[in-house]
């Protein structure tokens, strides 16, 4: 029989950070997304990635939209976003309108599209100490990244840092290269 106290653990840090999450004030989230999205910025500007997958948030992540919408209209770089498909997703090109779908999620149009990012900037519920991801458990970015050909910057963002002093996380999960989050 296998021993299931690692994923009983992520499970229950997951539980607890998503807790944190969903209690933050809504002027203090204002604040945090704008300085995460300015740090971001300042990250693409070092970096110069032609292309970024970023993502559409949803209420207790970063909201990068605006960042997304600058980053379009000074043509600094070409902004996908994750279109779920299955038990992941492909990345398809940012553009109006978003479409409700599946967990509340928004995405836009489908489009068929090979891309090589050099850049990803990730939502996570949590990390630990190897600093990789703790999402909502379903794997999608997992499965995503495992199939790529090429390793982009990771960028994970998080509005309250919450980190695991402990391992919790599996060797295929993802790992950062940077995490910005507001403390």
């Amino acid at each position: 029989m296998k021993d299931n106290t690692k994923e009983d653990a992520k499970c229950d840090f997951r539980k607890k950070c998503i807790e944190k999450l969903r209690f933050s004030s809504r002027i203090a989230k204002i604040k945090k997304d704008k300085y995460i999205c300015s740090k971001i910025l300042e990250m693409i500007k070092l970096y110069k990635p032609k292309a970024v997958l970023a993502y559409i948030p949803l209420d207790i992540e970063v909201n990068i939209l605006p960042l997304i919408n600058e980053l379009r209209k000074k043509k600094i770089c070409e902004v996908y976003v994750p279109y779920v498909t299955g038990k992941t997703f492909k990345a398809v090109k940012y553009r109006l309108p978003l479409y409700k779908k599946k967990f509340g999620v928004r995405e836009p149009k489908n489009s068929i599209l090979k891309v090589k990012f050099d850049m990803a900037i990730v939502p996570i519920v949590g990390t630990d100490q190897t600093n990789r991801r703790v999402g909502f458990g379903r794997g999608m970015y997992d499965r995503f990244f495992s199939k790529l050909n090429n390793n982009p910057i990771k960028i994970f963002t998080q509005l309250h840092f919450c980190k695991a002093d402990f391992t919790v996380t599996s060797s295929h999960d993802i790992k950062a290269d940077f995490i910005i989050t507001f403390n």
